[in-house]
């Protein structure tokens, strides 16, 4: 009789080749575990799967939650060790352009529930990132994602990050057409190709479906779209203008314009292009300067876009292309109700102030989408589980989250507004004042991240709660500021591009470490990210709500009629904002104020011991020992299917390791080599066999046969003795390879093989 576990359910709803990645980290995780798998390679693996290494420093995170002393993972394994990953880290999970339907909310408040602290946290990047998760509960965690279409696949890691979308997209009065469809393409696309694995850093990728407003910020990514429309032979065709190269971090780019009026046929292959000109030409070995912005700053745009154009012209033909573009409707969602007006029915209490800040009316008449505020991007399980309750009942499928750490209802009915209103009041989510000044933007900072240096939820959190308390005494010209935090000066919290942003570094005073937060004023958030702001002084923590205060009093007293924020800097001037807060920049004594030598929501006197290494691209692991690591899962899978009697499954399972171990070597020379096994055998017998690089000085080429023989001639019928008989000659072959790979970077005076394309 066969028993069908939750397990077994879970796999056949999965896309297969998404369950297949999952089953191969699992084995991976299972190589660690045991020593055979090195830190850095295991560390990438994971990273590339969206799990995260955690900060623990002995204190309480702001919630309450106990934080713990162990790293994450614990590299201190040793082979053959018994020990299990006890420290818990963070799982991202990749929602692509902020497109959720309600059964997914759900889930992932199932997995908050079970597996981390209750809270699911919107990210910056439209992601959802879980806490307080366990490794070994990771690849359970991936497959009931999986089962409800999403992946944690290149959430981190040297990969295409998660691509941005407007969350108006498709709904929005001043867009040009809905980017929504292109965004997916572009995600699936781009997803586990070989032209992205190559990479010395994380890149991102954002849509925006019109300029002026803040949309998908594509002026802060190392590849952005904003959609344009024009008439063509007296039809409207749709195109995008294209940047490349923009990026926040310690000193922000703005991105440059790579081609205009480029065809929506053209984004994919282009996209592909400018990837494999990234991965041959972009830094590697020096991480600081290994993102894309860099590489076009020492080459020059215009060499860039040369390069990209002659590397577009031989690019391999690709179906996909343009498939999707005969799928593409002019509207990629349907009202679950029909369109219908409020009617002067009585309104609820707080209904007014809600209105008046969180609702949107869209293009579509008689529709309008709902901004959820939630406090520093948090939202709990139970809050989740009553969204998703009702999405089903007023928009359906409509819900998406924001960059600014929100998120939103589409398609709700006017008439209905009322209604929705009192069901999110019940659960804590009618707060107004939706991207206002309370709505502020904050990384997780010193909570769990091991770069933070200052409390950037702390910060948050007080600044919010004083404005929400004299919300009705703040000039209208406050009302509508940008306010951004990151607790360090990588620019998570997006502080460039606020009208105020901070970002946490130290000083000392008396021989001790004080808190302090650096003050960024005169981003730009309209216009994609049109500007970046400048520092113009660092104050200790404890006074940067009176800096606050401050600034904000001065522009609503001095600002011209209709002058924005980032207007009325350039025009007060940087000098005169220094005088304003200098003030403030000076730390008192520890016996005068010892308060100010402690963080926002921490009472422990501060310190910067507890900082870690962190993990936001991981090392620079070559192409090669990540390809491999493949391999190698692919081979302990073998062993598991000889362990429970599945001799075929066993023998097929220890052939696709030596494959993928061949096709690992001939990846770091044949960029465009594939899956086909036929293509990576010859490719691999032309490259290394016949040249004798893969000939072991004892073996003389016999483990490259392995693969070759297997490949000539399939066994017609498999037994225990010819599974495990390929097991073994699959461990042969792969160490093999790694004897070539270490050749080869030895003769080059490398650690890797070279890329020749590069």
């Amino acid at each position: 009789m066969t028993i069908t576990t939750w397990k077994d359910q879970l796999q056949t709803a999965i896309e297969p080749t998404l369950a297949e990645e999952i089953d191969l980290f699992e084995n991976q995780l299972e190589l660690k575990k045991q020593g055979k798998l090195t830190d850095q390679v295991f560390g990438e693996t994971r990273l590339r799967r969206g799990a995260y290494g955690q900060r623990y420093d002995n204190g309480q995170r702001h919630d309450g939650i106990e934080s713990r002393t162990l790293p994450f993972p614990s590299d201190g394994l040793t082979k053959g060790a018994e020990t299990i990953w006890d420290a818990p880290g963070m799982q991202r999970i990749k929602i692509p352009y902020g497109g959720l339907n309600p059964e997914q909310l759900e889930v992932m408040a199932q997995l908050a529930e079970e597996y981390s602290d209750n809270i699911l946290h919107i990210t910056t990047r439209q992601d959802i990132q879980l806490h307080f998760i366990h490794l070994e509960d990771t690849p359970d965690l991936m497959r009931r994602l999986g089962a409800v279409g999403i992946t944690t696949r290149e959430a981190c890691g040297n990969s295409v990050r998660n691509i941005c979308g407007c969350p108006l997209a498709g709904v929005c009065r001043t867009e040009a057409f809905d980017i929504t469809p292109y965004a997916d393409a572009m995600t699936w696309f781009l997803m586990g190709h070989d032209d992205v694995q190559d990479f010395g850093r994380k890149f991102k990728i954002a849509f925006s479906g019109c300029e002026d407003e803040a949309c998908g910020l594509v002026r802060f990514h190392d590849l952005g779209y904003v959609a344009k429309t024009k008439i063509v032979d007296g039809e409207v065709q749709r195109f995008f203008d294209v940047y490349v190269g923009g990026g926040l971090g310690t000193v922000p780019h703005q991105a440059k314009v790579l081609a205009e009026w480029v065809p929506e046929a053209e984004i994919l292959p282009q996209a592909q292009a400018v990837a494999r000109v990234f991965a041959r030409l972009g830094e590697k070995k020096n991480r600081n300067r290994a993102r894309l912005k860099f590489l076009i700053a020492k080459l020059g745009l215009e060499e860039f876009q040369r390069l990209v154009e002659e590397e577009r012209k031989i690019l391999p033909h690709d179906d996909r292309w343009t498939s999707y573009l005969q799928d593409v409707p002019e509207q990629t969602e349907v009202a679950l109700k029909p369109p219908t007006f409020l009617n002067g029915a009585p309104l609820p209490k707080g209904f007014n102030d809600w209105y008046a800040t969180n609702v949107y009316h869209q293009r579509q008449e008689g529709y309008t989408t709902i901004t959820i505020k939630l406090p520093l991007g948090d939202i709990s399980s139970d809050q989740a589980y009553a969204l998703a309750d009702i999405a089903r009942e007023f928009v359906g499928e409509s819900l998406r989250a924001t960059v600014e750490q929100n998120l939103v209802l589409r398609w709700v009915s006017e008439k209905d507004l009322p209604a929705v209103f009192s069901a999110l009041d019940r659960w804590g989510l009618a707060d107004p004042g939706a991207e206002k000044v309370t709505d502020i933007t904050s990384c997780p900072g010193t909570d769990t991240c091991k770069l933070g240096i200052a409390s950037s939820r702390g910060l948050s959190a007080e600044l919010r709660d004083r404005l929400i308390e004299k919300n009705g005494s703040l000039a209208p010209a406050i009302q509508d500021l940008k306010v951004k935090v990151s607790g360090c000066f990588n620019s998570c919290g997006q502080h460039h591009v606020a009208d105020i942003g901070f970002f946490g570094n130290s000083r000392r005073r008396e021989n001790r470490a004080v808190p302090h937060f650096q003050v960024v004023l005169g981003g730009k958030w309209k216009e994609n990210g049109g500007a970046y702001g400048l520092a113009v002084g660092a104050v200790p923590s404890k006074n940067i709500p009176a800096v606050f205060d401050t600034i904000t009093e001065t522009y609503a007293a001095d600002r011209n009629e209709e002058e924005t924020f980032h207007d009325w800097i350039g025009r007060y001037g940087k000098k005169e904002v220094r005088n304003l807060i200098q003030p403030f920049m000076d730390v008192p004594t520890y016996a005068e104020k010892p308060e100010y030598f402690s963080d926002w929501g921490d009472p422990r006197e501060f310190t910067m011991s507890d900082m870690g290494i962190g993990e936001c691209a991981g090392e620079v692991v070559s192409l090669f020992e990540i390809e491999v690591a493949r391999a190698e899962g692919e081979a302990f899978d073998a062993l598991i299917d000889l362990d429970e009697g599945r001799f075929v499954e066993a023998e097929a399972s220890a052939y696709k390791a030596m494959v993928l171990a061949a096709r690992a070597l001939i990846r770091n020379e044949y960029i465009d080599i594939g899956d086909d096994p036929d293509r990576i055998v010859s490719e691999f017998k032309t490259r290394f066999y016949d040249t004798e690089k893969f000939f072991d000085r004892f073996a003389k080429g016999k483990f490259g046969r392995y693969l070759l023989s297997r490949h000539a001639n399939p066994p017609e019928s498999i037994d225990e003795d010819i599974a495990r008989r390929r097991i073994e000659e699959a461990n042969l072959f792969i160490e093999a390879a790694h004897a070539c790979d270490a050749k080869l970077a030895a003769e080059a005076g490398s650690g890797g093989i070279p890329n020749l394309l590069a």
